[in-house]
């Protein structure tokens, strides 16, 4: 072959050449066959992603139950402190036997085995009574968001068959009222008084369903993802075993109950004896934060890598994080090594990073990839490593073949963490979870992520986006089709199309461009008014731009590249532009306004009706701080959000 040097090394023009020759062999040796369904790999090559880069079976006690981990170690360690509520705590014995008391009621309510349980809670010792009382009944447990819209809160519970619902009694006017059983944990526990706080018997087992996440849908409706015990369970071990989890590990729990990353936190201190802190966080408080690691003296952290960057703005502080965190495990979303490199670098501690990667339907993780500051430069991509124990990872093109190394395909997750599918979704189960032709066991089952992606050549896999309108948003799985479909109702609006914008690097915003009926006018804070009744707040644009006509291609199709990029302008609000009247006024509109993205923000102008949110508002915070030399309570900011 003759080449360009100047594009392609020796070792990829090499590899091609194999390539090509193996495909001419294919084809003298099956000339009935389509090209596309040949094979362009060797043998060599074959066994290298099917047996070397996915070799990763493992030991793990598959014939258990979470729970049964959980009493395990409470024979180990009773008295040992098992979970933190400010000044409230529980030791493993506490946690053990309000815990049975629960399950014990519940399983007179008919909670059992392949039963589901909602939970909607905020954090509190009784949260962690109210999971472990349900897996020790042998249901399995819904994370219900109490910030999520009662339309959405409504339709969850609606698609889990009305399930009992396990509260507090200042959440319950928040959760629907008819055809649902709410028992509050607070109000309600002297109801338990008799219940025995012996282990209850379910017949529960590893194969039965464990909790169920819901995401964002393309229909305009959110799925539930079934995850299974066994799967967790296997997650778990690896979790510990990988890492070196101890009893002397403290884990503070930063992530909503109902995002998928936040399952395994909740657990894998429990089941080595470690402790778990709860903390008071009405909002996203980095400064908080930041105080409680050093305070409580917290070892490791997982958050999507939006959630952890405010926290190495805070200087000293941050740096004392350091001398207490072990690890902080990274998920949900690519990660920018330059917004943390200064502070991992630093003198003092040895605080490592794990990025990791992996969907909902598969159990959270399923590959992972520790980042090595000596050589991971800031001009580098991290990759999402390789798989985790008992998990298959491959990467197939369009004709489902394996991909060669540098190819782009599809990744495809097999193994233990495959779930169970979507909770009474036969249809879009069967599409999404297929039979794995790659593996020998049978049942085996493969899940299509719908995430592009590439092997590296040493076996590493890098992240390459998505091969439809699913995107991430803070870490927080969007269909693009749901807000669309919610929008597209509105009576005003004739067409709705909702694309991603990252126009400063680092910031991506969700923004919307409309197109209203005629003779009607629209403002943005009607718009997000509308959206905050039907859908969580990470689903709510930043902006609006509302257009005569939505450009199209020669096919007729929107098309989505010609949309054009918000002209920075203030959305159009409710109330009327008032410029700033002081020098301080002058200085935080204006910062407000490089935050937001805009050209002003007027006085009166809310900060959330902007397009801000509590990530950017830890920004605000900052910025005041070096600008004025002011620490303003971040609940000040949402309380008063206006200049």
């Amino acid at each position: 072959f003759e080449y360009n040097t100047d594009l392609f090394e020796q070792v990829t023009i090499e590899r091609m050449s194999r390539h090509f020759t193996h495909l001419l062999e294919a084809i003298v040796a099956n000339p009935s066959a389509r090209i596309q369904d040949l094979p362009m790999l060797g043998a060599d090559e074959m066994r290298q992603r099917l047996m070397e880069w996915n070799a990763t079976e493992t030991e793990y006690p598959r014939d258990q139950c979470i729970h049964e981990l959980f009493e395990e170690q409470v024979e180990k360690t009773p008295d040992a402190v098992a979970v933190v509520f400010e000044d409230e705590q529980l030791t493993y014995a506490e946690l053990n036997a309000r815990a049975n008391q629960l399950a014990h009621y519940l399983c007179s309510q008919g909670v059992g085995p392949g039963v589901f349980a909602g939970i909607c809670m905020e954090p509190s010792i009784e949260l962690m009574v109210g999971l472990i009382g349900i897996l020790k009944a042998g249901g399995a447990y819904i994370p219900l968001d109490p910030n999520y819209p009662p339309e959405r809160l409504a339709y969850m519970l609606q698609n889990a068959a009305r399930p009992i619902v396990l509260s507090q009694d200042r959440l319950r006017e928040r959760l629907p009222q008819e055809s649902v059983r709410i028992f509050c944990l607070d109000a309600d526990w002297s109801a338990l008084a008799q219940e025995s706080d012996d282990t209850p018997k379910s017949g529960v087992t590893p194969e039965h369903p464990l909790y169920v996440i819901y995401t964002s849908g393309s229909t305009g409706q959110p799925k539930g993802s079934v995850v299974y015990h066994r799967g967790f369970v296997n997650l778990l071990t690896w979790f510990i075993r990988d890492f070196e989890l101890t009893s002397k590990d403290r884990v503070l729990l930063i992530s909503s109950l109902s995002f998928d990353l936040t399952q395994k936190n909740l657990y894998a201190p429990l089941i080595v004896g470690g402790t778990l802190h709860l903390p008071v966080l009405r909002h996203y408080d980095a400064h908080e934060i930041v105080r409680l690691v050093i305070e409580r003296g917290i070892t490791w952290l997982n958050c999507t890598p939006s959630a952890f960057y405010p926290l190495v703005d805070y200087a000293d502080e941050s740096l004392c994080m350091k001398k207490t965190l072990r690890y902080v495990f990274l998920g949900g979303e690519p990660i920018a090594v330059p917004r943390f490199s200064t502070w991992l670098n630093a003198a003092g501690g040895t605080t490592r990073i794990v990025n990791t990667y992996g969907p909902t339907e598969c159990t959270d993780i399923s590959n992972f990839h520790r980042l090595d500051p000596a050589i991971q430069g800031p001009e580098m991509g991290v990759p999402i490593g390789k798989p985790i124990s008992n998990v298959q990872v491959y990467i197939l093109d369009r004709h489902q073949q394996l991909a060669a190394p540098n190819v782009i395909g599809e990744l495809c997750v097999g193994g233990e963490g495959v779930g169970l599918g979507y909770l009474n979704r036969p249809d879009l189960t069967a599409e999404k979870f297929i039979p794995d032709s790659f593996s020998g066991v049978p049942g085996a089952r493969l899940y299509h992520t719908g995430d592009l992606a590439r092997w590296l050549p040493d076996g590493n896999i890098e992240f390459l986006g998505r091969s439809d309108y699913q995107v991430k948003i803070r870490g927080f799985r969007i269909e693009l089709g749901e807000i669309e479909s919610v929008l597209s109702q509105h009576a005003a609006l004739r067409e709705a199309v909702v694309i991603v914008r990252e126009d400063q690097p680092e910031d991506k915003r969700l923004v919307a461009y409309l197109v209203a009926k005629d003779g009607q006018k629209l403002s943005a804070t009607e718009l997000r008014h509308y959206l905050h009744e039907r859908l969580p707040d990470y689903m709510i644009p930043s902006t609006f731009v509302l257009l005569q006509a939505l450009p199209l291609n020669p096919n007729g199709k929107v098309d989505r590249k010609a949309l054009p990029m918000p002209e920075g302008e203030r959305q159009d609000l409710a109330q009327n532009y008032m410029p700033p009247r002081t020098s301080v006024e002058e200085t935080l509109t204006g910062l407000l306004a490089k935050i937001l993205g805009l050209k002003r923000v007027g006085i009166h102008d809310n900060f959330f009706e902007l397009g801000g949110h509590s990530l950017l508002a830890t920004q605000v915070v900052s910025r005041i701080r070096q600008a004025l030399d002011v620490e303003l309570p971040l609940p000040i900011l949402f309380q008063t959000p206006t200049v």
